[in-house]
């Protein structure tokens, strides 16, 4: 029987899909892809006698009808999710209910919006001696998160930070990474559509990034990077270091 493949699509340039999952799209006879998130472009890799559903104005059980519709006449459904599905993807709940209707599934991983978007800017998360660690989160919306996870208590860790799906909120994210700890001179970054034609950046720091982002009418479908890795400060690595030894090189002699 043949099976739902489960596709992500990349950060927004239909270049940056991975090569399987070119390779799946272009032998779909189904595609339900995410139509407020990904981007249309991708659909020309698909033939032209492939079924295309926009997801945007389906609900979860008229998703899975769809591809238990496919599946049980022996053709090919790829879900096209956004970016890399493992984050923010909301495939857990379409595979249980594949799993209750005893429907086969694959996963083919994608490249997330966060390290698009690190690489429209040139930079790197962990910056040696400055940051070795990224929190992704999300401020509570619509969707609640667990108090916990709050930004406020994030924040004193200092750490690099992505923060997706809540730039509409971004007077009260500053709030709350300030009350939390970031000083007001912390570098933030927000990436509207990294990778897509229409992408913007803007550059900042706590303390003025609100203003700048509302005068440049970004209110939706951007992340916010926040942390000391976006500055100035930075260390080389030891991996490259002619004096660090380790088991591809040894020390090199003065000699």
């Amino acid at each position: 029987m043949a099976k739902v493949h489960f596709v992500g699509a990349g950060p927004g340039d239909p270049e940056l899909i991975t090569f399987k999952g070119y390779q799946l799209l272009k032998s779909a006879d189904v595609v339900i892809y995410a139509g407020s998130l990904v981007n249309p472009e991708l659909l020309n890799y698909c033939s032209k006698d492939c079924k295309i559903f926009n997801s945007a104005s389906m609900d979860l059980i008229e998703i899975i009808d769809e591809m238990e519709r496919g599946v049980r006449a022996n053709k090919e459904v790829i879900r096209l999710q956004t970016g890399d599905f493992s984050i923010y993807g909301s495939i857990r709940e379409q595979i249980e209910e594949l799993k209750k209707r005893e429907i086969e599934f694959t996963c083919t991983p994608g490249v997330s919006s966060f390290l698009g978007a690190a690489s429209s800017l040139g930079v790197e998360y962990t910056v040696p001696e400055v940051s070795q660690s990224v929190i992704i989160t999300r401020m509570a919306g619509r969707t609640p998160v667990p108090e916990k996870e709050s930004l406020r208590s994030f924040a004193q860790h200092q750490t690099s930070m992505v923060i997706f799906l809540s730039v509409q909120e971004i007077k009260r994210i500053v709030e709350e990474l300030l009350t939390g700890g970031y000083p007001p001179s912390t570098p933030v970054a927000v990436i509207y559509k990294a990778t897509w034609p229409e992408e913007k950046k803007v550059v900042s720091t706590l303390e003025k990034i609100a203003d700048q982002i509302e005068a440049a009418d970004i209110t939706k479908t951007a992340l916010i990077m926040v942390g000391e890795f976006l500055g100035d400060e930075f260390h080389y690595s030891k991996l490259y270091d002619a004096s660090f030894k380790h088991e591809y090189r040894d020390v090199k002699s003065d000699d």
